[in-house]
């Protein structure tokens, strides 16, 4: 989530009013925000670069608040307040106009077809008699790099470019050069280079080296001039200085280059949207006309308002409400959704404004409907459905395999589920064509370029990478790997797969044998035809000649065994023979894997595969109940005995334990009537043993006594009297002090026992940008950075390859104090030295 700074006191008088710090987290909280931190500049800087820094910044309060990834419009200060404002029904939601110019044309923007190799869109608008003060302007700046850094991806899909239009005249060009034709001074320097002079002084930039590969590969780089050959920008890495806005700048061109005209659309209305409030017309926005290659015009900005219609029924039923259609359509007019009640039954029409572009579906809207009435506002209801979780039946058979696997001899390796097209094709002899891979559309290495359709060339790998370990070497592996069915919606589905290889001086194809005919006797799988499984010689490119066979399971193929074939061995980088088996264990099953988690899957699986039903006794009648309503919460056919038990029940599922026992069915029958609903987790509970009726012959006998027989004196009533006691009870009520007092006494000695701290020890691997970062600042830097309950350790510099070296660190941390997040968290808010954390090493002390 994106994380806003504001000043406090400047939010405050934007607002109207003074908050406390718990006040203003409350009403963040109510309009689906967080209040994350309340710090100051100059603690900051402190805590990321040490007091010396912090001297002379400023000490202003700061308000850090994480706002929603898809809430572009509260990225700002002036969106913040407008939101909370409408929120608190201070304000109504402004409406914003796209105005002609008062005279003359519309500035006009011309895209050339060179563009198109590589940002070929491009919008613009004019936000004219704009009047900036300083905080406006620290404003419009930040939010630039606030939508940089979201929804532009970081400037890779969107750049954004504001232009003093006082300097500059139009109409302007944006067309694509090569690099060593366009020159011009950037922001902020002093002198002309050329765009190759640039990308070579911006490489040691701290912010702008990260946009540098967005173009520095093109033939051509994309320019905008004005009429008068003037650089305007060259997105999306820097602006010309020429243009540059300042205080003084009343009338300000914004334009934004793009490869995905939908976000520059966004981005262009946001930038519009926020910022119109300081025009001399307020929430008015110049258009501007833009002209594309084939001779298209189109005017910008969109700001474009549209209507959605929904039912207060799919709202109150989705949040668990019952609103009127007006109170409703009131909640979504605060949350910047006017909405008005048509009189068509309960149908509400909602206006979307523009700078409600995170609003796509009618969910949306239900999602604002539920924040303005408040998540805490939301009654509390039982589920209808109670479910105990279960494992998959393929995880289930996957696990057994596993143990006895492995008690075979075989240990069990686990490897990456994606591979390179060699790894599944050239080195198992076969082409890439033949094995129907999923292919990665943008691998990242080509390690990584397909997924796996068969587990042997990891296992392989695996082998390879430890050749010097004793022989021989048993290895296998249960997991899953990835086949095209065009009969799926993404048109791939996983299969369940074993493979074990043998790799020795022999081939070893009897251990191979003998560990399928071990599988197959797991599996209940005789060995015949038919019914059960045999093998029968195959020819396959992966195995020796006359050396593989398939194996068939009820007639049906499920995989192969065999010696794999020199050249296969050889392409692996190994040097001894190798026996291999591979097997889809999903046919065992007796149905997919892929179950549907529907509420019906119970009875559906009972009616296809005829379960079992296990003989068991019809539930006792309610005649057959104990007449006994007597038990250790009192008597449970008053209102307190069954209080005492719903709040027993607040934090339990069963009785005792962690199944359902005779405890729970006692208890059950002492119940003259199911309990009313405000007793909601006695009600949760009642409707859940209710389902074990079938059944409870079997449940396991209780460990405590809840229910109390019909003659106990609970009340303290003469008709309970016990005639016939026996005559010890002043023995049996000291013997009861004596252990209460015994017990009291071993629980103070053990409260004075001091408690354990859990700790761990922990390697970290801090990478830097590059060679020239200074390590022995950045080594400071991270041991800097203090908390309770962590201590640093010794360090030393690894060389990574071409001259840079990564920090490798080690730490000890009390683990209800610190964490490997907090810590990455902590040691990557030094941007200028770090690139990245990882963990290397975690080890529980």
């Amino acid at each position: 989530m994106p994380t806003v700074g504001v000043k406090r006191d400047l939010l405050f008088k934007a607002l109207g009013r003074t908050y406390t710090d718990e006040e203003f987290d409350e009403l963040c909280f109510e309009f689906g925000l967080e209040l994350d931190e309340i710090t100051s500049e100059k603690e900051i800087i402190s805590r990321e670069q040490g007091d010396s820094k912090a001297s002379g910044a400023s000490d202003v309060v700061l308000y850090k608040i994480d706002v929603p990834a898809n809430r572009y419009d509260l990225l700002c200060l002036e969106g913040l307040v407008r939101g909370l404002q409408v929120f608190k029904n201070k304000l109504e939601a402004p409406r914003y106009r796209r105005v002609s110019p008062v005279s003359g044309e519309p500035q006009k923007l011309i895209i050339t077809k060179e563009t198109a190799a590589v940002r070929p869109h491009a919008v613009a608008a004019v936000l004219r008699n704009i009047t900036f003060t300083q905080e406006r302007y620290d404003s419009f700046i930040e939010l630039q790099d606030k939508l940089h850094q979201n929804v532009c991806r970081k400037r890779s899909l969107v750049a954004i470019g504001t232009h003093d239009l006082d300097t500059i005249s139009g109409p302007f060009t944006y067309t694509a050069k090569p690099p060593g034709d366009i020159s011009f001074k950037p922001l902020n320097q002093t002198k002309e280079y050329t765009a190759t002079q640039l990308m070579s002084l911006y490489k040691t930039d701290t912010h702008l080296k990260h946009f540098l590969h967005i173009i520095e590969d093109k033939p051509v780089y994309p320019v905008i001039y004005d009429s008068n050959g003037i650089v305007l920008s060259m997105p999306p890495i820097i602006n010309g200085d020429h243009s540059k806005i300042s205080l003084k700048t009343t009338n300000v061109f914004i334009e934004c280059t793009a490869t995905d005209l939908t976000k520059a659309k966004i981005v262009l209305d946001m930038m519009v949207t926020m910022f119109s409030e300081y025009c001399s017309q307020p929430f008015t926005v110049e258009e501007a006309e833009v002209v594309y290659p084939d001779g298209k015009t189109c005017k910008y900005p969109e700001l474009a308002y549209r209507k959605e219609k929904l039912s207060s029924e799919f709202v109150n039923r989705k949040v668990g409400i019952n609103e009127s259609t007006e109170k409703i359509a009131q909640l979504l007019t605060k949350m910047c959704l006017r909405s008005e009640v048509t009189g068509v039954g309960d149908e509400i029409e909602v206006e979307i404004p523009p700078t409600r572009s995170d609003v796509i579906h009618a969910c949306d809207i239900m999602e604002d409907a539920a924040m303005a009435f408040g998540f805490n506002n939301i009654p509390y209801t039982t589920p209808r459905t109670y479910t105990i979780a279960t494992q998959f039946p393929v995880n289930k058979l996957t696990e057994l395999l596993r143990q006895d696997l492995a008690a075979a001899g075989f240990t069990e390796a686990l490897t990456f589920a994606l591979c390179s097209k060699e790894d599944i094709a050239d080195k198992l002899g076969k082409k890439i064509s033949e094995t129907g891979a999923i292919h990665i559309a943008n691998p990242k290495t080509a390690e990584f370029q397909v997924a796996r359709t068969t587990l042997l060339p990891g296992l392989l790998k695996t082998i390879a990478a430890n050749r010097k370990m004793p022989l021989p070497l048993k290895l296998f592996e249960i997991s899953d790997v990835v086949l095209k069915d065009d009969t799926k919606d993404v048109g791939a589905r996983n299969s369940r797969r074993f493979c074990a290889v043998y790799y020795n001086k022999s081939p070893g194809f009897e251990v191979i044998h003998g560990l399928l005919d071990r599988t197959m006797q797991l599996l209940q799988v005789k060995s015949a035809r038919g019914d059960g499984y045999h093998i029968q010689a195959a020819d396959d490119s992966t195995f020796f000649p006359g050396r593989c066979a398939e194996i068939f399971v009820r007639g049906k193929s499920v995989g192969r065994l065999g010696v794999l074939h020199p050249d296969v061995i050889d392409r692996f980088e190994l040097t001894m023979p190798c026996s291999a088996l591979e097997i889809d264990i999903e046919p065992f099953l007796g149905h997919t894997a892929e179950t549907l988690l529907t509420h019906d899957v119970p009875t559906q699986e009972v009616l296809k595969h005829k379960f079992p039903e296990p003989s068991r006794a019809p539930p006792p009648p309610s005649s057959s109940r104990p007449t006994s309503t007597q038990t250790v919460f009192g008597d449970v056919s008053a209102a307190a005995g069954l209080k005492a038990l719903d709040d027993f029940l607040a934090d339990k599922s069963y009785m005792e334990g962690f199944a359902a026992s005779q405890a729970d069915a006692a208890m059950f029958d002492a119940i003259p009537s199911a309990p009313a609903s405000t007793f909601r987790h006695l009600a949760r509970w009642y409707n859940h043993i209710k389902s074990f009726q079938r059944e409870r012959d079997g449940l396991p006998s209780a460990k405590t006594q809840f229910v109390l027989p019909a003659s106990a004196n609970v009340g303290g009533d003469d008709d309970d009297l016990d005639l016939f006691g026996s005559d010890d009870e002043a023995e049996s009520a000291e013997a009861d002090r004596i252990k209460e007092q015994r017990l009291a006494e071993y629980a103070a000695k053990k409260s004075k026992k001091p408690a354990l701290v859990a700790k761990s020890s922990i390697l970290l691997d801090v990478k830097p940008w590059d060679d020239e970062t200074d390590m022995a600042e950045m080594e400071a830097r991270v041991r800097g950075v203090a908390m309770d309950g962590l201590l640093w350790g010794q360090s030393k510099l690894v060389p990574v390859g071409y001259g840079i070296r990564k920090l490798q660190i080690g730490c000890v941390v009390e683990d209800d104090k610190v964490g490997t997040d907090l810590l990455e968290e902590a040691i990557t808010a030094f941007e200028e030295h770090v690139q990245s954390v990882d963990v290397a090493a975690f080890n529980k002390i």
